[in-house]
């Protein structure tokens, strides 16, 4: 194999030639600088240099075998360039944003203090580097949705049963048949390495030692082969969250990919078509640069418009490729035509899309408006299951219905499956989870679930998930007061 110095590898920084180092391994990534989902310019900033720390954490293994010609892989740096690379990382200064990640780590507490789910998210949040955070955090425009969508779970009340035998409670469901010890699954999200080094596979073993479900989002950090083979029994279901291609092969090639690595699911997202208004993201290179000047003395630049900053942050160019033209009369045709794989349609919005759903044979849906990441004022979940429940109840007869979004406590799931839903799904609490304490950290918040939907079974005088029901429930049109921290 050829080998090369940084010397060479530098001469290659434009959009004419453009090489990097990942690895120590050297590739041309000239051809690819306009079909990366980002755009060039994000390529172009390593272009001539060693970009691995910037690529491991946000690209799966495979990413650039997929992309990229074999010719393409050019070759392997020298020795004397790998210990130069080596001694460089060796003397690197750290980031003040390492440095507080650093002493956040060092005072993080024991798992056993934590004792429900928004205790984790807080240890995240002060643990992980900003440009995670930033990243699992944020919401569109000004959060209003995201707010909202937990808000709203605190207009339905109970109406509990009692003087009921509940000594022996069942918490177990099946979703699309498939058993899972309670009705929560752990919902598509995309980096996970971001937040820990062994990124989904930790959500793949905490799901099996619970009994839980996992989704894995297209856009994950790690292939869909390393998921597959962290399972640790092969009966072990996944499901794989769609975001359909632009180009029906490509699509076509991940949808026959997954099926045969064993997923067991397709959950098509058809919320997220195009980039969504993530300041918070967006706002990340902005501060950290802030961050790292504070005390530093600073030019300040003339007034000139330089034009917009870059929209897309860590988020955007994720989607770039989707398929921004899908209908229910083409899109969910064409899936049945290349998979026999259950589809179940993640995004619906409104009651009117919940019945085409229904028409179009969809085996499931699941009420989501993307975590409140996407449309301001998309009406909260479990709002829209209200709505459903009231309007159209035959549609829980037809296929089965799931929520997310804004999901904190066991009572927000028993309401949730009060109204109709087979189970509900949480993403930003397990990657949080999985960032704070790696595969514990996804049992912990699996395990102080099950105990919160138990109580408030118990509580309500149910045995079974079949006996919750819509009369156990009842939605008040004022807001309680917001939860208190003792």
């Amino acid at each position: 194999m050829q080998t090369f110095t940084l010397e060479q590898v530098a001469q290659h920084t434009t959009t004419g030639s453009c090489w990097v180092v990942i690895q120590n391994k050297v590739y041309d990534v000239t051809d690819f600088l306009f079909d990366h989902p980002g755009g060039p310019n994000v390529i172009l900033k390593y272009g001539g240099k060693d970009a691995t720390a910037a690529y491991i954490p946000i690209h799966p293994s495979d990413a650039l075998d997929k992309n990229l010609a074999p010719e393409r892989h050019l070759g392997t740096l020298d020795d004397e360039s790998i210990n130069r690379l080596k001694e460089s990382e060796n003397n690197k200064v750290q980031t003040k944003d390492e440095l507080r990640v650093e002493e956040a780590l060092k005072n993080k507490p024991p798992l056993q203090r934590i004792v429900n789910v928004e205790d984790i998210e807080e240890v995240a949040k002060k643990i992980l580097p900003y440009r995670a955070m930033a990243y699992y955090s944020s919401a569109g425009d000004d959060s209003i949705t995201h707010v909202e969508n937990g808000r709203a779970f605190g207009r339905f009340f109970f109406h509990p049963r009692v003087m009921k035998p509940v000594s022996q409670c069942d918490t177990s469901t099946t979703i699309l048949g498939f058993k899972s010890t309670i009705p929560v699954y752990i919902s598509g999200a995309a980096l996970a390495r971001l937040g820990h080094p062994l990124g989904e596979a930790n959500l793949t073993r905490g799901a099996y030692k619970t009994g839980i479900i996992q989704m894995v989002s297209t856009n994950s950090s790690l292939s869909y082969a390393e998921i597959s083979a962290a399972r640790v029994s092969p009966d072990q279901p996944l499901f794989f969250q769609l975001y359909k291609h632009v180009s029906d092969a490509t699509a076509e090639k991940r949808v026959r990919d997954i099926e045969g690595l064993g997923y067991n699911a397709i959950f098509l997202t058809v919320d997220a078509l195009v980039p969504g208004n993530r300041e918070f993201d967006i706002r990340v290179p902005h501060y950290l640069e802030d961050l790292e000047n504070q005390g530093l003395p600073t030019q300040r630049k003339p007034d000139e418009d330089e034009g917009e900053t870059d929209r897309l942050g860590t988020a955007g160019g994720l989607v770039i490729k989707n398929d921004a033209d899908m209908t229910w009369e083409k899109t969910i045709p064409w899936i049945r035509s290349i998979t026999k794989l259950p589809i179940v349609i993640k995004g619906i919005q409104c009651v009117q899309d919940a019945v085409l759903a229904c028409e179009a044979g969809c085996e499931g849906i699941v009420l989501s408006n993307h975590g409140g990441r996407q449309l301001e004022y998309s009406l909260p979940p479990i709002e829209l299951l209200y709505r459903i429940r009231q309007q159209r109840p035959d549609v829980f007869e037809k296929t089965e219905v799931y929520i997310d979004g804004g999901i904190r406590r066991g009572t927000d799931v028993v309401k949730a499956l009060c109204l109709g839903a087979r189970a509900v799904g949480l993403g930003r609490a397990f990657l949080y989870a999985q960032s704070a304490y790696g595969e514990a950290g996804v049992v912990h918040v699996a395990r102080i679930l099950e105990r919160e939907i138990r109580f408030g079974m118990q509580s309500l005088g149910v045995r079974s998930i079949s006996e919750l029901v819509p009369q156990m429930v009842e939605r008040v049109d004022w807001q309680p007061v917001t939860r208190a921290k003792l």
